[in-house]
C-alpha cells in the first residue's frame, strides 16, 4: 500500500514501482493505472515523480517530445539523403536506367514496323506502275 509512506522520503516511496510521489504535498500514492498522466486534482505534472525522484513528469514530457521531435527529423533526413544519393548515382553513371531502356526498345519497334510498311507501300506503287506500264 502506498499511501503507508505518505510524509516520509521520496525513495521510499519509489521503492514501489506502483507508487507515485508528489512533491508538493509530500503525499505517496497509487499510481493512476487508466491514465498515462495524473490528473491534475491528484497532483501537477511539475511535483510528481514516478520511477525516480530526480525527474518530474513535466521535464520527462519535454525531454521525450524533443528526443522524439530529433529522431523524426533525423529520419526524414536520412530518406532524403538516400533518395538524393540514388538519384545522383544515376545521373553521374550515365548509364540508363529501366525506363529509358523501355523507351528505346519501344522506338526501335516503331522504327521497324515504319520501316516494314514503307517498302510494303513502295512495292504496292512499283507493282501499280508495272500494270500501267509507267515504270
Amino acid at each position: 500500500d502506498c499511501h503507508q509512506y505518505t510524509n516520509r522520503s521520496c525513495e521510499e516511496c519509489l521503492k514501489n514501482v506502483t507508487c507515485l510521489w508528489c512533491a508538493s504535498s509530500r503525499r505517496c500514492m497509487e499510481y493512476p493505472v487508466r491514465r498515462i498522466l495524473p490528473p491534475a486534482n491528484l497532483c501537477e505534472l511539475r511535483s510528481a515523480r514516478w520511477g525516480v525522484c530526480w525527474v518530474n513528469f513535466e521535464a520527462l514530457i519535454i525531454a521525450m517530445s524533443v528526443v522524439g521531435g530529433t529522431l523524426l527529423i533525423m529520419l526524414g533526413v536520412c530518406c532524403c539523403c538516400c533518395c538524393c544519393k540514388k538519384k545522383s548515382k544515376k545521373q553521374v553513371s550515365g548509364g540508363p536506367d529501366k525506363d529509358d531502356e523501355r523507351a528505346a526498345r519501344e522506338r526501335e519497334k516503331r522504327r521497324v514496323r515504319q520501316e516494314e510498311r514503307r517498302a510494303e507501300m513502295k512495292s504496292r506503287h512499283d507493282e501499280i506502275r508495272r500494270k500501267y506500264g509507267t515504270v
